[in-house]
């Protein structure tokens, strides 16, 4: 095995996922491809981040990659293991070392359990017993590993804030001691100083547990800032993947989405150029380019023809004329 197989702890080969919608007696059902031919791996120990605007395919990637969706073309490898031939039981243990942290802090703990509830019920559904002892040191030591205090266990869910509902979540994703997190928007429903509380919890575990991250956001500025590779997908399809965080992009695309961001030095402010042109339907894709409609350097090639994901190791790009 290669060093870079071996430091690769999942890994995503022609991933495609469609969704058949409508269709009846008079009109044919319509195919959504939300994930198309996605080629990815994820480095062991690192934060890879998935960046994006809405609708373009970032949360179903997300549970494709812990199996939460099947694919309907391509397969996930989880160290080694290829997801899709796993059988539920099998699915079901491997998922102790692949979890996932929800956006919706709101809607992700059960309203009729308390914390301490919420907090044993991953050993229930892995089938694990706990006594009563373990099951109370297990649930105090996981608060405390999310910074908050055991007493809270008795609580309810309506008793605490948006930040503390969203360690409770954490706390019940690292239940297990998993090696792999998928972090899906994670702060996106939380106030801004939450937020950077929240971030700096999840550096700190991700140091400390030595822990692998997904992280899909469409905050650039965060991922930038939290993120050792950076992912940008568009309808679908991964457009351009910046080995680090002050990679110069090279997809007009990636350039326009990392130029939207705005520094907070006013002296630092610049001329933003807006994007014209139709979005593409996920329901009815052009042959050539998905952005070419909206790109100022697309070409008569770029709407005939998909452009290829370059094979350089490093900054990769799908663009036929990448820019400098």
């Amino acid at each position: 095995m290669s060093d870079a197989a071996s430091n690769c702890l999942l890994s995503m080969r022609g991933l495609t996922r469609e969704f058949r919608i409508g269709g009846g007696l008079f009109s044919p059902a319509k195919v959504l491809r939300a994930v198309s031919d996605v080629w990815l791996d994820v480095p062991r120990g690192r934060v890879t981040g998935i960046v994006g605007e809405s609708g373009c395919g970032k949360s179903t990637l997300a549970r494709l990659a812990l199996r939460l969706l099947d694919a309907t073309a391509g397969s996930v490898i989880f160290d080694d293991v290829e997801l899709g031939g796993l059988k539920s039981g099998e699915l079901r243990e491997l998922r102790r070392r692949m979890q996932m942290v929800f956006q919706d802090p709101y809607s992700s703990v059960d309203p009729r359990y308390t914390i301490r509830e919420a907090l044993v019920e991953p050993f229930r559904v892995q089938r694990i017993r706990l006594t009563a002892a373990e099951a109370k040191s297990r649930v105090e030591e996981m608060l405390t590993m999310v910074g908050l205090s055991p007493h809270l266990a008795s609580s309810y869910p309506h008793q605490l804030s948006g930040g503390q509902k969203q360690r409770v979540g954490i706390a019940r994703a690292l239940a297990h001691k998993p090696s792999f997190l998928v972090l899906d928007e994670p702060t996106a429903s939380l106030d801004v100083s939450i937020q950077a509380q929240i971030v700096a919890l999840l550096e700190y575990l991700q140091r400390d547990l030595g822990l692998t991250y997904l992280f899909i956001s469409h905050d650039l500025g965060l991922v930038r800032y939290f993120c050792d590779t950076i992912v940008v997908m568009y309808l679908g399809r991964i457009v351009e993947i910046l080995p680090n965080a002050v990679a110069k992009p090279r997809h007009p695309y990636t350039k326009t989405l990392l130029d939207s961001t705005f520094e907070p030095d006013p002296s630092k402010r610049r001329h933003i150029s807006r994007l014209s042109g139709e979005i593409p339907s996920a329901f009815d894709l052009p042959k050539g380019c998905a952005f070419a409609a909206r790109c100022s350097h697309a070409a008569d090639r770029c709407r005939q023809e998909r452009p290829e994901m370059s094979d350089a190791p490093g900054h990769r790009v799908a663009c036929h004329y990448p820019l400098n």
